[in-house]
């Protein structure tokens, strides 16, 4: 399995350390983030990465350069003139999963003990359940968010919703809104060649975007890792929390 480390964000939320450097070179106990990631997939087998780049590419080039990809296989998806988003970020570098069945996106700043292998697993089960109509198994949890991906009481996508402002994107309908299952995303998917091959939007978009419109028609399942680490490294104070948890 071939994956992509999100990596190309402003990092806004990560200043000032992102005035002057990438949010995936901030660093956790000695090791930054990304590096942190590189590890984190090759323990699961993982080796063909593919980092996208914008903010400050040139550092996070340098660094995968200078120290030969902390042993994986990184190519660099250069998002230099424009920012993407995470849905474009993945469409731009389509070519380098043409030839693969399925793989794994993940953000640059989430940091996890989650077992890929067990969700590879129920990926799998979820694929032969909807018999060629997979496109996504995205890792939630249960933990308390400003955002929720709705699903239906089968674990199919239905909608997202802002729990601050009270916005609601929906893709299915509930016909019982006291169904509905909400779940924080954790920026950690299994992706199937389906989403290439039906995806509509193109040019800047996010991810949960694609998925609201593939939902229509395709099967978008969760994987619940709620016992798991997971901790969002988006902001200065969790950069030293992260370091009291990842040694």
């Amino acid at each position: 399995m071939r994956a992509m480390i999100l990596a190309a964000g402003l990092g806004t939320r990560l200043k000032p350390f992102t005035n002057n450097h990438p949010k995936a070179l901030a660093v956790v106990n000695g090791k930054s983030l990304l590096q942190r990631n590189v590890e984190y997939l090759l323990s699961f087998g993982i080796k063909d990465i593919i980092v996208n780049v914008h903010h400050f590419a040139d550092q996070i080039i340098a660094a995968v350069n200078e120290n030969k990809g902390w042993g994986a296989n990184i190519t660099i998806s250069d998002e230099t003139d424009i920012v993407l988003e995470t849905g474009g970020g993945l469409l731009r570098a389509a070519d380098y999963f043409k030839s693969e069945e399925r793989w794994l996106v993940m953000n640059a700043d989430i940091l996890t003990n989650l077992d890929l292998h067990k969700m590879i697993a129920a990926d799998n089960a979820y694929a032969i359940k909807a018999e060629g109509d997979l496109v996504a198994t995205l890792a939630v949890t249960d933990r308390n968010s400003s955002r929720n991906l709705i699903f239906n009481q089968s674990g199919t996508l239905c909608g997202w919703k802002n729990n601050n402002t009270g916005e609601e994107k929906w893709a299915l309908p509930l016909k019982d809104p006291n169904s509905a299952v909400p779940k924080a995303f954790s920026g950690i998917q299994i992706v199937h060649a389906a989403f290439l091959q039906e995806v509509q939007l193109r040019g800047k978009f996010s991810l949960i975007d694609a998925y609201l419109q593939l939902a229509q028609h395709y099967a978008i399942h969760f994987y619940d890792h709620s016992d798991d680490i997971l901790l969002d490294v988006g902001k200065p104070d969790r950069l030293e929390k992260a370091a009291s948890i990842f040694k």
